[in-house]
């Protein structure tokens, strides 16, 4: 008889080959059946509807609503399989009520000054490169860095760029998102591509020899980690007293496109947001446009008030 340890192992395979889904969300169902699988342990019956509801106290107890509603995902689809499988006799979501208010946190962004200065620093330490090797890593830095925020792309995304993923000459970039998902984008600032045409040229032997568009030292490819560094060091020189991270860089790509009254529709396709209500949250950020509107357009300002 197949234990539930089982059942996990096929699905993860099944994930895996079949439904191709990538490292990390793999990583992550594995992380969170298992959880579930120990949890179960010392009950009647792991495919009740009681232990589930259990578990979901549990997870409630234990972690923050997003995290919750992840691992809650992650054991809805394991046994939505199953049930596809028939390999159950009842889907113990079935009727069970999973709903949850969520603490809504707004995404952090980085300043447009801010991230004006971070540029420029970047660009001058290039020039005060004191060996070959630190002048390559600023050239690798730079291109990093601005197609980081020229497309809004995950950090995960940009490490996994294959150099075909990367055309230059009709200027765009092919991305790889969560579920398998394709979508291509514009590359549309110059300076931009002459970063990545620089970095190309300076990298080519280095990338043919490692397989993928953004390489390391040891001609590996480039960890987040390795750009999580390189992040807080451009920081900490540039004077910036803010904390920021990778991702900081996809809030400020869709919030500053928010503000220049881009459809949100549009940013939602570049995002690789599959509901429109993930990127929603992007319109409580945009403050600066609300406060323009609101000071300087609002029709109050047109009228004259007799008496006022």
């Amino acid at each position: 008889m197949n234990t539930l340890n089982d059942y996990i192992a096929k699905y993860i395979e099944y994930c895996e080959y079949r439904k191709r889904l990538d490292s990390k969300t793999l990583k992550a169902y594995r992380s969170d059946l298992k959880q579930y699988e120990i949890f179960s342990a010392d009950m009647p019956d792991c495919f009740s509807k009681n232990t589930v509801d259990l578990f979901i106290t549990h997870l409630h107890r234990q972690y923050k609503s997003k995290t919750v509603k992840r691992k809650i995902a992650s054991l809805k689809a394991f046994f939505h399989h199953l049930e596809y499988k028939e390999l159950l006799e009842e889907n113990p979501f079935l009727k069970l009520d999973i709903r949850f208010r969520e603490e809504r946190l707004l995404p952090k962004t980085i300043p447009f000054h801010s991230i004006q200065t971070f540029l420029s620093v970047i660009y001058s330490q290039k020039e005060y490169a004191e060996s070959e090797y630190q002048y390559r890593c600023h050239i690798r830095d730079i291109a990093v860095i601005e197609l980081l925020f020229a497309t809004g792309m995950r950090i995960s995304e940009l490490c996994s760029l294959k150099p075909s993923d990367i055309d230059l000459e009709n200027h765009t970039v092919l991305i790889y998102g969560k579920g398998a998902k394709e979508r291509i984008l514009q590359i549309g600032n110059r300076e931009v591509l002459s970063a990545l045409h620089l970095y190309r040229e300076t990298f080519r032997e280095d990338i043919e020899s490692c397989g993928y568009f953004f390489v390391n030292r040891l001609r590996h490819k480039l960890s987040d980690q390795s750009v999580r560094f390189m992040i807080k060091r451009y920081t900490e020189i540039a004077g910036i007293h803010q904390h920021i991270t990778p991702h900081m860089f996809r809030h400020s790509f869709a919030t500053l496109l928010l503000e220049q009254d881009v459809d949100i529709r549009y940013i939602q396709r570049m995002l690789g947001h599959s509901s429109i209500s993930t990127t929603e949250i992007y319109t409580h950020v945009s403050s600066a446009k609300q406060k323009d509107i609101l000071v300087n357009r609002h029709p109050r300002n047109l009228m004259e008030v007799n008496g006022g």
